[in-house]
């Protein structure tokens, strides 16, 4: 039941891109969709351990929620150690005769 309300809440947020707590709520409860508050944060925090949105406090009471990108930047001194542990790991081995 709590992935039923997952996929909901995350559909909510991708429509708005970012939005308040209090705005979700609402939008929920306007589909139909009754949550108590400890469901509430209990899916929000959920929702961002697993990475899929990135909760911060606006105000004391006002939480922003918004999707985390999927594009991640990559870093061009990662990609020349992947190049250079590759090469490393080639050479490693001898070379091999087949003439026998």
């Amino acid at each position: 039941m709590t992935i039923k309300y997952k996929n909901i809440v995350m559909e909510k947020i991708k429509e708005s891109g970012s939005l308040t707590d209090k705005t979700l709520a609402k939008n929920l409860v306007k589909d139909g969709y009754q949550l108590s508050d400890g469901l509430f944060n209990k899916t929000l925090l959920d929702m961002e351990i697993m990475g899929l949105v990135k909760v911060s406090w606006l105000t004391k009471d006002t939480r922003r929620i918004e999707v985390v990108s999927s594009q991640e930047e990559e870093d061009e001194v990662e990609t020349q150690d992947k190049k250079t542990l590759e090469k490393d790991y080639e050479n490693s081995f001898p070379e091999s005769n087949d003439d026998i």
